[in-house]
């Protein structure tokens, strides 16, 4: 049994070391926010918070992370809408939206870590793939968060 704290909870699970987290969420707790994309850290699809810091689910292994505050997009606006996902709305980021859940959590921690980044922060943080190339109105909605 391995236990986990998933968006504040605590959770104890049955897998083995290796597995990837981003399967202990998926499949074990039912939190599907998360999404596979690549299987091999580079396209971000998959990307949750880990003490704060954008963490690719699919490349750490659930023994990893003992001790660890794991928190998912479920997680973030526990309280109706998160700032960032009203920030997505409102400049229209999403269009098919599959890889948005893993940019929303890769935002979340680029905005903790700078709250007013330039674009040479968002260029270094930000390296989620997407295939629809929302790219300008992330980085549009990433500025108006900041209050530029």
């Amino acid at each position: 049994m391995m236990n986990f704290n998933v968006n504040g909870k605590a959770y104890q699970v049955d897998v083995e070391p290796e597995m990837p987290l981003l399967w202990v969420l998926r499949d074990h707790l039912g939190l599907t926010g998360a999404k596979y994309g690549c299987g091999i850290s580079a396209c971000g699809s998959c990307t949750v918070l880990v003490d704060g810091a954008a963490v690719r689910a699919c490349g750490v292994r659930a023994g990893e992370l003992a001790g660890k505050k794991i928190v998912t997009i479920e997680g973030l606006g526990q309280d109706g809408l998160h700032r960032i996902q009203q920030a997505w709305i409102d400049h229209q980021v999403p269009q098919c939206g599959y890889c948005q859940t893993g940019l929303i959590m890769s935002v979340a921690a680029l905005l903790a870590k700078h709250p007013k980044p330039t674009d040479a922060d968002i260029d270094r943080d930000i390296t989620n793939l997407c295939r629809c190339g929302t790219y300008p109105r992330v980085r549009a909605a990433i500025h108006a968060l900041a209050g530029d």
